[in-house]
């Protein structure tokens, strides 16, 4: 059996911590400091699933966080199959929301979860089509001025501003917000544990 502070968040995304926090889960935050510039895999999913992998290493290295749980999680957005992570600057934002108004992508986000007590990992990619609306120039200039874009992988969010411009998606939401909740479940009883043994009391 886990118990409450178990789980290591291998990650800065303030949306992921708070979709755990959201499902009764308080888990400790230690950014990984891998640089995802440095890595170039070409196909978008193989990409978020090694720096998902390369994040979970890199904090279970350390010491002081032996027997913990520590899930590591990437996301791009797979646009024909090239991946989409955040854009450099707002003419970049710009330019891909001109793009991708009116057209599906795919959100792959990578979750790698390492038992430093047992040394054992599992990992999945989980992938939701995203199904963009049409706002009008205007609109996409009004977002992109918000900054938000510019801090989410594809240019967007599901929970924010960007919302109102995004007409569904065909999956799991959490995987496009950043983290799939049902696939975190399955990957811990992969390993052996609850996800209600994580629920913080």
């Amino acid at each position: 059996m886990t118990s409450p502070d178990r789980l290591v968040l291998a990650s800065a995304s303030p949306a992921r911590l708070r979709l755990l926090r959201a499902a009764g889960i308080e888990p400790e935050v230690v950014v990984s400091g891998v640089d995802e510039e440095a890595v170039t895999v070409a196909d978008p999913a193989d990409l978020v699933a090694t720096l998902a992998r390369l994040k979970a290493e890199a904090v279970a290295a350390d010491a002081r966080l032996a027997g913990r749980l520590v899930l590591g999680c990437d996301s791009t957005l797979d646009v024909d199959g090239v991946s989409r992570g955040k854009p450099a600057d707002p003419a970049e934002a710009t330019r891909r929301w001109r793009e991708l108004r009116g057209r599906r992508a795919v959100l792959h986000t990578g979750h790698h979860l390492l038992d430093t007590a047992t040394g054992r990992s599992a990992a999945a990619v989980g992938s939701t089509v995203v199904r963009f609306g049409h706002p009008s120039d205007d609109e996409i200039v009004a977002y992109v001025a918000t900054g938000e874009p510019l801090a989410a992988a594809g240019g967007f969010t599901l929970e924010g501003r960007g919302a109102p411009f995004v007409d569904g998606v065909d999956g799991d939401p959490g995987t496009v917000i950043g983290l799939s909740l049902p696939l975190l479940r399955s990957l811990l009883a992969e390993l052996g544990h609850r996800i209600v043994d994580l629920w913080s009391p």
